[in-house]
């Protein structure tokens, strides 16, 4: 009878069995890392090394807050990124300024601007179809329709 190998799972190594990692250029904002119950956004504070308090107000306003580096080490903030930093102890990259907001409020703002922009679509609809030409006849088509290569056959 033929000896077996019976050696134990433990030794078994899969990692010549594993794909190689493909090389993927860094991101230029780094994800903060996911916290229950909030969203994270970057928000311009500077363009071309001018302050946008206009911006940074508004979207204090809308109820966005700065995040503090100390609560995000994950992200690598280096303080010189920044030129003259006003938010000096929160995570700025590049003239951006990492921010967050409760998700019900942003998910409010969303359905207030998706309201909105429906609005509009519905009086521009009403608009067109008030022309009436038998001629010309009109009608509502949203379909969109993606194809790649040689499309449909």
């Amino acid at each position: 009878m033929a000896e077996q190998n019976r050696s134990t799972r433990d030794l078994e190594d899969r990692s010549a069995a594993q794909r190689k990692q493909e090389w993927v250029p860094p991101q230029t904002l780094p994800d903060p890392t996911p916290q229950k119950g909030w969203r994270f956004r970057w928000i311009r504070v500077s363009i071309l090394g001018q302050n946008d308090p206009t911006n940074v107000s508004a979207k204090f306003r809308e109820g966005w807050e700065p995040v503090k580096a100390s609560d995000h080490p994950e992200l690598m903030y280096t303080p010189g990124d920044a030129i003259n930093p006003r938010f000096k102890d929160n995570v700025e990259i590049g003239g951006l300024v990492l921010c967050k907001a409760p998700e019900e409020m942003v998910n409010q703002r969303n359905a207030f601007y998706a309201k909105q922009a429906q609005g509009q679509m519905e009086a521009v609809d009403n608009n067109l179809m008030r022309q009436s030409d038998p001629r010309m006849p009109l009608f509502k088509e949203r379909r969109t329709e993606t194809s790649f290569g040689r499309g449909k056959k």
